[in-house]
């Protein structure tokens, strides 16, 4: 019999801003150091912390990587040591000194002597994993090569948890690397990637039980800056489930550590998406009432300045504040026991400190997994128990659609576009379907290794509910879910045998006659050419509606009229938990048309499978990764509008005559791509003004131009009309009109522009270089791949998708996960 456990990977749910308890204000302190020492600090006579620069880039998890566009600019600044400081003395000693290098992370080993810590050496790129003993003798390197190795912690098994960038993936909303969990043994050996994750898992630490405790970033039809929250696993990677948070958005929860003696654990919350070098306030979490319980997160020391703490008891803290190492009894009460010397690496932030004492060993937690098995399973008790599940009834629910996130090998900006406008950051790949039981059970095999996400669907392929988060399995292990979108504290509900185990584990079967990965000029346009551009081309335009695959800036105006008239329901930057058939195909206003009751459209059922599922998928624009940050006009990077037209000749013309001819009515009209998307005539969004397909019939032309010229007619000079009753001047009477003509100018120049460099869905594309060095780096495509040898970014992307399919030692070139 399967066990059934509330696994909470297989859920979707989030948290926010804790409870925050005021600190009181300091008044005369106590002798902080002498009190501790003669209770919960007793018998620590040294404390090892790293010396570093604060990180140049603004976002949390932006410390160590290359950026994308440039290789040569760093996340991370020379500068680092290792020190060793004596509680008694105030002595200082250096460890490692590296002025050219940096230093992080240090992990005090079980025996109080050994340290693991990451470290760039001087003169390299990369951060590795080494050992020192406590008096500095017995530096060894432990892991090496093209990627990174950071944030180590030593397991009960005697194994390296850490994070690392070998697992070949990049933020899906920033210029830099990830860092998933990996772990290895003692001396580096036999590295293994334990998570799937698109974003970062960051700062993992063991837990009293045996488990590893850390900070899991994900969004999966949801917002991508608001559920950064604590998950645990089993030194094995097996058990992924989240331990506090992520039911509410606004906090990013980093460092957490035990608090001996209790169930708590003292985390930094760092607000909204997080502030850099991990700051924030000291919170202590107690979970006792379950992960979704707000008021029992209580701030202990606010001001968004601390990093890094240490619980020696649940009144005696350690933490990091600029450049001093302070001491809290939790109650408010502060102080600092040491302070960087002002000329001593001057530049530098006192990081991570650590007590140089020995620990006592956590449980070894049996294994759960089997390397040798390229699957794993799942067993769901009842779909039909859980939050916001009201009008759902017993038996509708007939399968779980089954997608898989798929990594992205490079990214520019800090948006999704052009995978989605608005909506998905990344590309999700249809796996397939499996049953759920009259008693809402379901048992099925997975592949292991692979960001998985479920919607429930009924007897007709109607989503009634949405993952909205993701869950993975480890070779050969088995999980369990209580029901969808459970409270953590619900136990399995007590309706007899489950159904589902009275049989063999389902297999997913596949979705036939359908794309995998969904490509919209691929795979949706050419239905939309055939049904629907008899009615919603530029010369019949019925309810104003284009559904032409003509090319606007960034995507064709089909995909951006569909998307930004709200006729599909993808979720977008959801908060979390939505009510049931609230995303998907069935809630999209588009699925309404595709029958025969809209004008006789009657689509087969091939083509209507293929708009059902791909609005199933989150309605992406590109089926490759490779579309970012090439092709556009107007292109998002670096949290700002990029736009190389503003420099050409024809577009300071056309801006002068836009102002005289058309910003009395439409003052917007020239600017750049809106942030959100509107269908305000005043307010006319760049992505749908102009046709760099057919500039003539640019929407910026054909309002303005007289109907007896071609035109729209639709747009009046701010003029009285000639007589009393008559309609007021076009704007422009004919296309000879200058204004006319300079406008036109600009848009062909667009259009000349955009043949050149090309899209990702124009023959003759070629991906951009940051694309192809990181395939290259990665080994998908050749090293000696010459500037005019041609690529096929589906071919490519496909092939980076299938390096991370797990393959049993031994068996073959891979065995990694993703």
């Amino acid at each position: 019999m399967t066990r059934i456990v509330p696994c909470l990977a297989l859920a979707c749910l989030a948290l926010a801003s804790a409870a925050h308890a005021e600190t009181p204000k300091p008044g005369p302190q106590p002798d902080l150091l002498a009190a501790f020492r003669q209770g919960p600090m007793q018998g620590v006579e040294d404390v090892v912390f790293a010396m570093r620069p604060g990180s140049r880039d603004p976002h949390w998890y932006a410390n160590f990587s290359y950026y994308a566009r440039d290789a040569g600019r760093k996340a991370y600044t020379d500068g680092g040591r290792l020190a060793r400081l004596n509680l008694a003395s105030g002595k200082v000693t250096s460890l490692v000194d590296d002025p050219k290098g940096n230093v992080r992370d240090p992990c005090v080993d079980y025996d109080g002597r050994r340290i693991v810590f990451s470290w760039r050496k001087a003169g390299t790129e990369h951060y590795h994993l080494f050992e020192i003993q406590a008096d500095g003798s017995g530096l060894k390197q432990l892991t090496d090569g093209d990627y990174d190795d950071l944030e180590p912690v030593t397991v009960p098994d005697g194994g390296i948890f850490f994070g690392s960038s070998r697992c070949r993936r990049w933020v899906n909303c920033w210029l830099t690397q990830v860092a998933a969990l990996h772990r290895c043994d003692a001396d580096g050996r036999n590295i293994r990637m334990l998570s799937s994750n698109n974003d970062h898992d960051n700062t993992p630490w063991v837990m009293p039980d045996g488990r590893v405790l850390y900070m899991r970033w994900e969004y999966v039809d949801r917002s991508q800056v608001e559920f950064h929250h604590l998950w645990t696993c089993n030194p094995d990677g097996s058990g992924q489930m989240i331990y506090f948070g992520n039911m509410y958005s606004g906090i990013v929860m980093l460092d957490a550590k035990p608090v001996p003696g209790t169930q708590k654990v003292v985390s930094i919350f760092s607000p909204g998406h997080g502030i850099a070098d991990h700051r924030g306030d000291i919170t202590v979490v107690d979970p006792n009432t379950g992960p979704d319980e707000r008021s029992r997160a209580v701030t202990i020391a606010g001001g968004n300045q601390w990093r890094d703490p240490w619980a020696f008891s649940d009144g005696c803290f350690m933490a990091a504040n600029g450049r001093s190492l302070v001491l809290l009894d939790g109650r408010g009460a502060q102080q600092k026991i040491y302070e960087i010397p002002p000329g001593d690496m001057p530049d530098c932030l006192l990081h991570e400190p650590r007590p140089l004492m020995a620990r006592a060993r956590e449980p070894v937690v049996a294994s759960r997994i089997n390397l040798d098995k390229t699957t794993g399973t799942m067993v769901l008790s009842d779909v039909n128990h859980g939050r916001k599940m009201a009008g759902v009834k017993p038996g509708e629910i007939r399968k779980l659609l089954v997608y898989a996130q798929l990594p992205m090998p490079v990214h520019f900006s800090g948006g999704m576009e052009p995978i989605s406008l608005g909506g998905t950051f990344t590309l999700p790949r249809l796996v397939g379907t499996v049953p759920v039981e009259a008693d809402g059970s379901a048992n099925f095999e997975v592949p292991a290794m692979q960001s998985l996400f479920f919607v429930a669907m009924d007897e007709h392929d109607n989503s009634v509910k949405r993952m909205q988060s993701f869950a993975t399995v480890e070779p050969g292990e088995t999980v369990g879910c209580v029901g969808c979108h459970e409270r953590r504290t619900d136990a399995a509900p007590l309706h007899g045998d489950l159904a589902a185990l009275k049989r063999p584990p389902s297999r997913i079967e596949p979705v036939p006659g359908v794309p995998d990965v969904f490509d919209f000029p691929r795979d949706i346009q050419p239905i939309l050419d055939k049904h629907c551009l008899a009615c919603h081309d530029y010369d019949k335009r019925d309810g104003g509606v284009i559904l032409s695959g003509d090319r606007g800036p960034i995507y064709s105006h089909s995909y951006f009229t569909l998307v930004s008239r709200a006729e599909v329901a993808d979720g977008r930057n959801a908060q979390g938990n939505r009510p049931p058939r609230s995303i998907g195909a069935a809630a999209s206003k588009l699925i309404k048309y595709l029958d025969a009751s809209h004008h006789d459209v009657k689509l087969s059922d091939a083509e209507r499978r293929t708009i059902w599922y791909w609005l199933e998928a989150g309605a992406n624009y590109p089926g490759t990764y490779a579309a970012v940050g090439s092709g556009m006009l107007g292109g998002y990077e670096e949290n700002g509008i990029v736009r190389p037209d503003i420099a050409w000749p024809s577009v300071k013309a056309a801006e002068e005559a836009i102002a005289r001819r058309c910003d009395a009515c439409h003052a917007s009209v020239k600017t750049p791509l809106p942030k959100t998307p509107t269908h305000d005539s005043k307010a006319l969004s760049r992505q749908i003004a102009y046709n760099l397909t057919r500039p003539e019939k640019s929407l910026l032309l054909l309002g303005p131009l007289a109907k007896a010229a071609g035109g729209y007619g639709t747009c009046q000079a701010k003029a009285k009309p000639a007589k009393e009753g008559e309609k007021a001047p076009d704007v422009f009477a004919d296309a000879q009109d200058p204004d006319y003509q300079k406008i036109l100018a600009m848009i062909v120049d667009g259009k000349k522009y955009l043949d050149e460099h090309k899209r990702f869905d124009m023959p003759g594309f070629r991906p951009g270089e940051p694309y192809l060095r990181e395939m290259k780096r990665y080994g998908i495509l050749p090293a000696g791949l010459g500037p005019n040898d041609p690529v096929d970014p589906y071919a490519t992307d496909r092939a980076y998708w299938k390096s991370f399919w797990y393959v049993p030692p031994g068996t073959g070139p891979v065995a990694s996960g993703g």
